[in-house]
């Protein structure tokens, strides 16, 4: 079991000074993270979002965090792949250079930032970005692995030409594919890539999701792998504020989760504005109440606009979560260790979660939570070695 962190750049209400002061504070926890046992920090890629996610230049972001540490991996979870957005060439110089300066840290996510505010922003057509985002994979894929990159593919030829620099890892580094339904998972299992399950939808439907990742691997041919190295590692979500205080830790990560729904909600569903989730003071009763009636508001506007809303989707998400005590997170995670999750990509860092919830759930996890399993893990070690004597 791994366990990471992952930055959005939420910010409610924004003004420059607090826009600023969020990426410093977005440093803070992420170097905080690497002392405190985390392996990863993930950061994002959207444009033109404001409120829900103002992480639009991650490989700058995920530089200084890898210049302020030296153990912890540092992840694009994800690049925007369309064309539009970044040229594959691009994304494979950026990328490599990073994972140089990093020492051989870096891991490569992809996704297709799909939502028409950042579409329209950068000329992207809708229509192609899945195809794009898979063409990109396989040029980057053999970018890495060939002393000249040369592709004629659907939808663009790249004339023969080196791409440097190339990256510290080898081949390359680990590749991955955002995920949000059953297509784009049996997508990431056949191309041989890492899942990266983003949702709220709980221990259950993580579950019935790597069921379905699992048997794509299955039934893999081979055929359409990006790449020689293949990564089958499958990471989930897990929004979580932790503190001594049960009932404050629920009341702020529900607090925070009823801002991602509207942020999230206002600019895939045109349903409301963000700045009407900030509810100070508000206990966990009604905050798990004002949480489900702006999912509502969401799933409404969707269907308004008979766009289907799927069960994993973050407009439906539920207020079960690992909010609470160490010990409520501790058990959050075995869910999702049962339900097959490979890495927990901790979302702390919600638009209203205050910098010292964020800085106490990190320490929290990684002095009570992440030793738990790491514990477990030994104890295993530890059986496996004494059946072999």
């Amino acid at each position: 079991m791994k366990f990471s962190i992952i930055f959005e750049a939420q910010l409610a209400d924004p003004t420059v000074e607090r826009e600023h002061q969020l990426f410093h504070d977005s440093v803070e926890q992420a170097v905080l993270a690497e002392r405190m046992g985390f392996d990863r920090v993930w950061a994002v890629e959207h444009h033109s979002l404001k409120w829900y996610a103002h992480m639009s230049a991650p490989e700058i972001f995920l530089t200084w965090v890898a210049a302020r540490t030296s153990t912890i991996r540092v992840g694009h979870g994800v690049v925007c792949m369309p064309f539009a957005f970044n040229h594959p060439a691009r994304v494979a110089e950026r990328a490599a250079t990073l994972d140089l300066l990093s020492g051989g840290r870096l891991d490569l996510g992809a996704g297709r930032g799909g939502t028409e505010q950042e579409t329209s922003l950068c000329g992207v057509d809708r229509d192609r970005t899945a195809q794009e985002v898979e063409e990109a994979l396989r040029i980057v894929g053999k970018a890495w692995q060939h002393e000249e990159l040369e592709y004629h593919g659907e939808l663009i030829d790249i004339p023969p030409h080196p791409i440097l620099p190339r990256p510290r890892q080898t081949p390359h580094p680990p590749l991955f594919l955002a995920c949000s339904r059953t297509e784009t998972l049996r997508q990431a299992a056949e191309l041989g890539i890492g899942a990266l399950v983003m949702g709220f939808a709980g221990p259950e439907a993580i579950a019935a999701m790597r069921t379905a990742y699992d048997a794509a691997r299955a039934e893999r041919r081979g055929d359409r792998l990006v790449s020689t190295e293949i990564n089958d590692h499958f990471a989930v979500l897990c929004p979580t504020i932790v503190l001594d205080d049960r009932e404050r830790a629920r009341a702020v990560g529900l607090r925070g989760q009823r801002f991602f729904a509207q942020s999230i909600g206002h600019w895939y569903g045109g349903a409301g504005l963000p700045d009407e989730a900030v509810v100070e003071g508000a206990g966990p009763e009604q905050a798990a109440a004002e949480l489900r009636q702006a999912a509502e508001q969401v799933v409404a506007r969707l269907n308004e606009q008979r766009i289907p809303v799927r069960p994993t989707s973050t407009a439906t998400f539920h207020a079960d979560h690992a909010y609470g005590t160490a010990d409520d997170a501790i058990a959050y995670v075995e869910r999702l260790r049962a339900a097959g999750a490979d890495e927990v990509m901790c979302l702390i860092q919600m638009g209203t979660v205050p910098q010292e919830a964020c800085l106490e759930t990190i320490r929290q996890w990684g002095e009570k939570v992440i030793p738990h399993f790491a514990a477990d893990r030994r104890r295993i070690a530890d059986r496996a070695t004494g059946d072999r004597t």
